[in-house]
């Protein structure tokens, strides 16, 4: 006897991908917040003060909040991509995946650096020298604010061109995506606070993709 098979249905992307992407938002936005009021004057500033516990406890929280944001940004770029389908442009969709996975390794990587740096340095109970603690603000804020937005830039720009080119995005969130690349490749460094910027738009990104799938019906057709 032969027994008929039922042809398998594609997996469909779940609604907590999407979800991810709005967490990662606001876990990214808490750790930059945190970054900037531990480090208020900046990567390069010279400040003759001693270390403020204060200032290292919000750097210490913000590190903590990384790796947790990192693992969201993941399940953020499988839904964007899923959102894409399969009319994704090789060409496009490897600067989006390459982009995506080097902003999360130098998340991680600047996590890890300054805190070893704080940590070995700095034991519990004591303050650190002025010149450790000038290095590991100078490493935390110099990857995360300088390098990994360089990354995040070209992450936004490949998202919203592809969504642009396939008609998957509204113009205006194509239109945004656009000017935030501007904005994390020649302001960002310069400009307190203007970093908030990239948390600000995957949130809306984020918001729209798990509109879009309520949408939709559990077959994966447009609901009457």
């Amino acid at each position: 006897m032969q027994t008929a098979t039922r042809p398998r249905e594609p997996l469909e992307t779940p609604r907590a991908a999407g979800v991810a992407g709005i967490v990662f938002a606001l876990l990214l936005a808490a750790a930059m917040v945190l970054i900037r009021l531990g480090i208020p004057q900046g990567a390069d500033a010279v400040s003759t003060q001693r270390a403020d516990p204060a200032q290292r406890g919000a750097v210490h929280a913000a590190l903590l909040l990384v790796p947790f944001a990192g693992i969201c940004f993941l399940w953020f770029a499988g839904a964007v991509r899923a959102h894409v389908g399969e009319g994704e442009d090789r060409f496009m969709a490897t600067v989006f995946l390459g982009s995506g996975l080097v902003f999360t390794a130098m998340m991680f990587g600047a996590a890890a650096a300054a805190s070893a740096v704080l940590d070995t340095a700095h034991p519990a109970g004591t303050s650190p020298s002025r010149p450790v603690w000038d290095y590991g603000q100078h490493l935390a804020y110099s990857l995360m604010i300088g390098y990994a937005m360089r990354m995040a830039a070209v992450f936004t720009c490949s998202t919203s061109v592809i969504g642009h080119r396939l008609g998957i995005l509204p113009r205006w969130l194509s239109v945004l995506g656009l000017l935030v690349t501007v904005i994390l490749l020649f302001v960002a460094t310069s400009v307190p606070w203007s970093e908030l910027v990239f948390p600000a738009w995957s949130l809306l990104l984020s918001v729209y993709i798990v509109a879009v799938s309520f949408r939709r019906s559990p077959a994966g057709t447009p609901a009457p």
